[in-house]
C-alpha cells in the first residue's frame, strides 16, 4: 500500500505496472483518473472516472493509467497493489529517456512528427 499526495493540478503521469493491479481510493480532495485498454478490437479505450472522496478506482495489470488533481487544492489517496514488486514504467521516460536513446527515426516515425520535436522531448528527460 502506499499514500499519494497530489499538489494542486498535481498529475501521476502515464505509467504502468506490469505486474500488479491497482486499487485507489480518494481520501480527501478529488482526482481525475484513467485507464486505456490494451490494442484489440476496442481501439486502445480510454476509460476515466472523476473520484471524490471516498470513491474506489480499479487500474488493470498492465495498463496505462493517470491520476490528476483538477482542484486547487492538495488531495490524498491511498493506493493498493496486488504484487510486491508491481514494477512501474514511466511511458514518458522510458520512450524519451531510454539510456541509450531510441534513435530519432524509429521515434519520428512512431509519433508522426519531425526528428527537430523528438530530440527537443529527448532533451526534457
Amino acid at each position: 500500500m502506499v499514500r499519494i499526495d497530489y499538489a494542486p493540478r498535481g498529475l501521476n503521469a502515464p505509467h504502468t505496472h506490469p505486474r500488479a493491479t491497482k486499487i485507489l481510493t480518494v481520501i480527501e480532495g478529488q482526482l481525475f483518473v484513467g485507464f486505456v485498454t490494451s490494442n484489440t478490437d476496442n481501439d486502445n479505450r480510454l476509460f476515466t472516472k472523476m473520484l471524490k472522496k471516498g470513491d474506489v478506482f480499479v487500474f488493470p495489470q498492465g495498463l496505462i493509467h493517470f491520476q490528476f488533481n483538477p482542484g486547487y487544492t492538495n488531495t490524498v489517496a491511498i493506493g493498493a497493489l496486488s504484487s510486491q514488486n508491481p514494477g512501474t514504467i514511466t511511458i514518458a521516460d522510458a520512450v524519451f529517456g531510454s539510456k541509450p536513446p531510441i534513435s530519432d527515426e524509429v521515434l519520428a516515425k512512431a509519433f508522426q512528427v519531425d526528428k527537430k520535436t523528438v530530440d527537443w522531448l529527448q532533451a526534457q528527460f
